[in-house]
């Protein structure tokens, strides 16, 4: 059984009743195979779990979810699952929730099976109060019929991996589906100024609630070249922007009055972007205004903010814990990662589509100086096999901005040729062959106390991250 079937209708909860043979002979099975893939060096045992115990008991994801007390949040989009959910845990945990989480970014069903699995004991019956688990934009639909879920959160839809995902109007179409079968009792989390999503809401039973930037910026404002939902969702007439955040993400109308940015319920109104360092964000909704110093930089990383704080508000959270997970939160692994080694920092930051790029560059280059880069860039299936999105980013904001660029991974060249092209100077560009080289070359040519800032795709990343925990820079993903 493919456990991960786009669309697939998952299978219905059984009522749970008694002691279950196959339930329990699926966790079993699961806990040793984590076991033996982490004494074996093979993994942290994040996902295959969950495949194993799928192939015993085809229910065990639902059996699993249905004994959860506080019920199941589920977080999908384009960019900015991993910090979403990672803030949100962070928020429940300050609550006293006890959260079962995908933490180290499993985000199929086999890895939302595993993360459940591990936290559950032989009967089946998990030890925390509540699920948070970030979804694969593709197999989200099948998640909301296995665990039906309390709250969905939406965070952005762009085009990414078109090898697997295909136009954003598929995966559209997919959610729009499934979403129109959620009760009433749900809420729905829509990022309001992404029109893509803000449409999803319309037709649908479940509770909305709408979040966004609602600061001062007016005119009509042009959507950049990655753009993707430029056209109103219901005549596909080009939409008028007043604002453009970034891409096609800003506050918008549709000139024949068929569409229009929802009203917010959480409002970011006004927004200082520190470096790469935080962000000072004022934000108002039902519980008056708060003023957030948010320890990630970044104007995608303010929407994560509301997209987390959002979901809380959903599950009656109290302000006191959003405040204090707010202001406690840090990065996860590979997502504006700091590791200092011998007096030198990497920061690391995934990229894996144009926008999500595009935003990395504009965020890195507000500190100032010349940068050294290392970008890594492979073609794996986890990473996207179809390489010409970075065509589409804007690395142009790098010429006359770089003292050295490495580059490396499996299309090492296919970055040299961009970054040529972009207006980088050769000379300034390196090709490594290895992640070891990469790491090695980068801190060598690095002055004391300097910054080797490195972009690597998911599954680079990950070898990335491995080769620095085997060194003892950092912890494995997967204990992170």
């Amino acid at each position: 059984m493919d456990v991960d079937t786009v669309g697939k209708a998952a299978p219905a909860p059984p009522a749970r009743s008694g002691w279950d043979l196959r339930l329990s002979s699926a966790v079993l099975l699961g806990k040793v195979a984590s076991l033996a893939s982490r004494r074996l060096g093979a993994g942290g045992g994040t996902a295959l779990p969950g495949v194993l115990a799928a192939w015993l008991d085809s229910a065990a994801l639902a059996k699993l979810a249905l004994g959860l007390p506080r019920g199941t949040t589920l977080v999908t989009g384009t960019n900015g699952k991993t910090t979403t959910s990672r803030l949100l845990a962070t928020i429940l945990k300050r609550a006293g929730w006890q959260p079962i989480h995908n933490r180290a970014g499993a985000n199929l069903a086999s890895g939302v099976t595993a993360a459940l699995l591990e936290r559950s004991n032989l009967t089946g019956c998990p030890d925390g109060d509540s699920g948070l688990f970030e979804v694969d934009e593709a197999v989200m639909p099948r998640l909301l019929g296995a665990v039906r879920p309390r709250v969905v959160v939406l965070t952005n839809l762009f085009r990414d991996q078109l090898d697997r995902y295909g136009e954003i109007d598929f995966v559209a179409g997919l959610w729009r589906t499934a979403l129109q079968q959620l009760p009433p009792e749900t809420t729905v989390v829509l990022n309001a100024d992404d029109p893509g999503i803000a449409a999803l809401g319309r037709g649908i039973r479940a509770r909305t609630v709408y979040f966004g930037l609602d600061t001062r910026e007016s005119g009509d404002a042009p959507v950049g070249h990655a753009a993707d939902s430029k056209n109103c969702p219901l005549c596909a007439t080009p939409l008028r922007y007043d604002t453009v955040r970034y891409a096609h993400v800003g506050t918008y109308h549709c000139p024949t009055g068929d569409f229009e940015r929802p009203p917010l319920d959480l409002a970011v109104t006004a927004v200082s972007l520190n470096g790469v360092d935080s962000s000072d964000v004022d934000v108002a909704a039902s519980f008056g205004t708060r003023r957030w110093r948010f320890r990630l930089p970044g104007l995608y990383n303010v929407y994560n903010l509301l997209a987390a704080v959002s979901g809380a508000l959903a599950l009656d959270v109290p302000i006191d814990a959003i405040d204090a997970g707010v202001v406690g939160f840090s990065a996860a692994f590979g997502r504006l990662e700091r590791i200092t080694i011998g007096g030198r920092t990497l920061f690391v930051v995934l990229i894996k589509n144009p926008v999500g790029f595009t935003e990395v560059l504009r965020t890195i280059l507000q500190e100032p100086g010349p940068k050294h880069l290392a970008i890594a860039i492979n073609d794996n299936l986890a990473d996207g096999t179809d390489v010409s999105w970075l065509w589409d980013a804007d690395v142009e904001v790098l010429a006359g901005r770089c003292e050295r660029v490495l580059v490396g991974g499996t299309r090492a060249g296919d970055m040299a040729v961009r970054l040529k092209y972009a207006g980088t100077p050769t000379n300034r560009v390196h090709q490594v062959g290895s992640a070891e080289q990469l790491v090695d070359d980068g801190l060598a040519g690095l002055p004391e106390g300097g910054t080797l800032y490195i972009l690597p795709t998911y599954t680079a990343m990950i070898e990335l991250r491995t080769l620095l925990s085997r060194r003892g820079y950092a912890s494995y993903f997967w204990e992170d």
